[in-house]
């Protein structure tokens, strides 16, 4: 074997499907000075034992796109390397049990129209017809992937493996890495028993082990190994190579020919934890015990829909880990802790089926030194500090694995891992019918149960049982005044002599404004995509306070914290838990404030956009009015600890104008009648203000300009091909949530990236970019007739450039 070498461009961590098709993209993206450190044999982790299904639909858009370039890359792997990889494109039946299956299923068949995957809807009989041994009778439909398949998952390692050395790759066996070495906040390199390796970029790949190895070196990588079984019968009457992979999510299985075998696996709801105690050192192509009573049940329920398993032998019951991550997404991208340490990991049991788009776009990445395309969902930056926690991730990934299986309804909450971060009012507003909803760690209340309703959610796809109240706390918002607890908002303090010159380089907006302004903007990259939409406000001449999603405090801080020059005066502060955050939004807002405090709440008083402390009850809170459900209204950042004092008081002097509480869900359908965007849906970082239609928050000649100018003039030049309009369903009865098609005649010229029902326009309101003539004024968009397709049927819309609710916006500025 080969020396190993002291230095390198990229060393990669890991020799499974994942960390080999890493390298074979780095290698064939022209970084030909890459090392691959394997710490036994290559798939001897997980991969080897990858049940080999190769599927493309995923639950969102660009999820998919990245499973369908995996398909194509197997599909040529082995004329490109001449290393046999077992592809076979036998296409893939997903059947449904019930009709709320049946609705999720012809959703997906509906969005995969929009990038052209051939996704075909299935009758009972035709069902019956493509997969004969199946019983149907309990069965609503299906959709039909004529291009998926399967693979063996250890002969497409060795391909990519192949693929990567010959475009200059070195892959080294039996070479664990014992520490990853760094200088500061910078990656430089690896140790291993052999001796150390500089390199300028690293990449754990290490499976279940990428956890722990990335612990060592303070990045944060949420990840647990749980038990996953399937089981080879031999013998099936009638089985056949042509049979399409099966899926029948409603009883947790899947069904796959194996060499003149069936392969029967599961993804059952409560699943077991592994590994706690830590992995053996020896652990290469390792079963593990596993429980044949745990799995039994789902055994029980495959042979009462395929009944030639009940006379078939079982020839293997398998059991083996995997690791899976808290929201069932994998982690992919730069560690914010640590410059040029990358990662991919947390595969969640679809690492075969990934590991040609996680390759590709990692290398791309590292290349480019910017993800290729909207990577959120997956981006390693969205994990928060405690979901590292070994207690935590037990919990979590019991239900994780499951849930690649469930039901992906709308709102659908986490049952484990909870009550992690909770405001300081939680359990008053629990005591009076907060059902609270889990995200990011935080207990927020969705919406509220009146007096004899459990707070409690009733899942489907259409009206669910909170409709009814939220659409009350909704009119109550439009009408009265209600009270929301945004407590879970991202707080940050920037601090001193430099802080305005910093963050005025960073922000597209001008924020070196009088002390007391409060300023919308959003923070560019050099492409002019938004990588963040917050607001900045000025509380002195050297502070300033930074308020943004929670859902991206961990990305906001460190995108911050990596512009600011290391010869600057400035310190940034994490400060979300010193404060709670109370929002008073509606038309009589400022007669409840008014009634508790001696400051003046007049609109000449305290004008929009502006942000003081006022005295309220005993208390000194900075109150700032800003909005974003399109009302009159004031947020109340509150020390932590005076928190309940001043909830008590707010709600003793809401009784005289009716004060009402109000969830996230109301929230969120305030937000889209008045056309508010929202970060990771309707705006990311590929997406750029003027396409957003937020050139108004765009300061082009503000002194010292800022991150992203140049190329937002450059687009302003040549024009927008595509815009971000509203759209309201005609219909008042189809429900819309994200990726719905948006027709214009007989084309698909964009999708929904957020939606909700508007109960005070009457009908489902989305937003979502529609393609134009590039440099065509933006109201050439409008005046077609446009649908929007729903479950493969399409429904009417109205659509708009400017916000149907108060696009004057006198409702907010009076």
């Amino acid at each position: 074997m080969a020396a190993l070498p002291d230095r390198c461009e990229v060393v990669v961590v890991g020799g499974g499907v994942i960390g080999v098709s890493v390298a074979y993209h780095l290698a064939e993206a022209g970084i030909q000075d890459v090392v691959l450190l394997e710490r036994k044999e290559l798939t001897s982790g997980t991969t080897w034992h990858a049940a080999g299904l190769v599927g493309q639909l995923r639950t969102s858009i660009n999820m998919t796109q990245l499973a369908r370039y995996t398909s194509q890359l197997y599909r040529g792997l082995e004329e490109d390397t001449g290393q046999a990889t077992g592809y076979r494109q036998c296409g893939s039946i997903s059947i449904a049990a019930t009709a709320e299956r049946f609705e999720e299923l012809k959703r997906s068949a509906s969005m995969a129209k929009v990038f052209g995957l051939e996704v075909n809807v299935l009758s009972v009989a035709e069902i019956a017809e493509k997969y004969p041994l199946i019983q149907t009778d309990d069965l609503y439909g299906g959709i039909h992937i004529p291009s998926d398949g399967y693979a063996n998952a250890v002969d497409i390692t060795q391909a990519l493996a192949k693929g990567a050395k010959s475009r200059g790759a070195q892959i080294f066996t039996n070479t664990k890495v014992e520490a990853i070495l760094r200088d500061g906040d910078q990656v430089t390199g690896v140790r291993t028993a052999e001796g150390e390796i500089r390199s300028k970029y690293v990449v754990i790949c290490g499976g279940m082990w990428s956890r722990d190895l990335a612990a060592s070196v303070g990045v944060n990588l949420p990840l647990h190994a749980c038990e996953h079984y399937y089981v080879l019968f031999e013998g099936v009457e009638g089985l056949n190579p042509e049979l399409p992979v099966l899926r029948d999510y409603d009883a947790c299985t899947y069904y796959k020919y194996d060499a003149g075998k069936l392969l029967v696996g599961a993804f059952e709801p409560s699943a077991k934890p592994w590994g706690m105690e830590g992995i053996s050192e020896d652990f290469c192509f390792d079963e593990i015990a596993g429980d044949f009573d745990h799995f039994e049940p789902v055994l029980h329920d495959a042979m009462k829909r395929l009944p030639a398993l009940e006379r078939a032998g079982i020839q293997k019951f398998f059991c083996g880990p995997e690791s899976f991550t808290p929201d069932v997404r994998y982690h992919l991208g730069e560690a914010p802790e640590l410059k040029n340490c990358f990662v991919a990991a947390g595969l969640n049991s679809i690492g075969l089926q990934s590991a040609g788009g996680v390759g590709k776009v990692t290398a791309e990445w590292i290349r480019d030194g910017r993800p290729p395309v909207d990577l959120w969902e997956v981006d390693v930056r969205r994990n928060m500090p405690f979901q590292g926690n070994r207690q935590y991730l037990q919990s979590r990934v019991s239900e994780s694995l499951g849930l690649l299986y469930a039901t992906h309804y709308p709102y659908r909450q986490y049952e484990t891992g909870r009550g992690v971060r909770k405001s300081a009012i939680h359990d008053r507003l629990a005591a009076i019918g907060a059902c609270h909803g889990e995200a990011f760690g935080w207990e927020r209340p969705n919406w509220y149960a009146p007096a004899g309703v459990e707070p409690e959610y009733e899942y489907s796809y259409g009206r669910q049982n909170w409709f009814g109240h939220s659409a009350a706390e909704h009119r109550a918002v439009r009408e009265g005044v209600a009270l929301f607890d945004q407590s879970s908002f991202a707080k940050f303090r920037l601090e001193g002599r430099d802080a305005v010159t910093v963050l005025n380089r960073v922000c597209a907006n001008n924020v070196d404004v009088a002390a007391g302004r409060v300023v919308y903007t959003q923070w560019l990259n050099d492409r002019g995509g938004i990588e963040a939409d917050l607001t900045v406000t000025r509380l002195s001449k050297t502070a300033f306070m930074i308020v943004g999603g929670a859902e991206t405090e961990v990305r906001d801080f460190y995108w911050l914290k990596r512009q600011i020059p290391d010869d600057a005066h400035c310190v940034l502060t994490n400060v979300t838990s010193s404060m709670g955050v109370l929002s008073i939004m509606g038309p009589r807002a400022r007669d409840l404030l008014q009634s508790l405090t001696p400051d003046d709440m007049s609109h000449a008083g305290f004008p929009f956009a502006t942000s003081r402390e006022i005295e309220l009850g005993f208390a000194m809170v900075r109150a700032s009015r800003m909005t974003f459900v399109g009302e009159l209204g004031w947020e109340l950042y509150v020390p932590t600890e005076f928190l309940q004092h001043v909830y008590d008081r707010i709600v003793e002097a809401g009784e005289a104008v009716g004060l009402a509480h109000a969830g996230y869900h109301a929230l969120n359908s305030l937000r889209l009648e008045k056309a508010y965007r929202h970060w990771s849906h309707d705006i990311t970082d590929e997406d750029s203000p003027l396409e957003a239609g937020l050139d108004f928050v765009i300061k082009f000649d503000k002194p010292g300009g800022f991150i992203g100018r140049d190329a937002l003039l450059a687009q302003q030049e040549q024009g927008v091909s595509r815009h971000l309009v509203q759209l309201k369903l005609n219909d008042p009865e189809p429900l819309i949530y994200h990726n719905e098609p948006i027709w214009r005649g007989d084309q698909i010229v964009g999708h929904i990236t957020s939606a909700a029902y508007g109960h005070t326009l009457g009908g489902a309101v989305g937003l979502g970019y529609v393609s134009a003539e590039a440099g065509a004024p933006a109201d050439s968009v409008l005046g077609d007739s446009y649908e929007v397709e729903v479950a493969c049927e399409r429904f009417s819309a109205d659509v708009s450039l400017r916000p149907l609710y108060d696009p004057d916006n006198a409702k907010v500025r009076c």
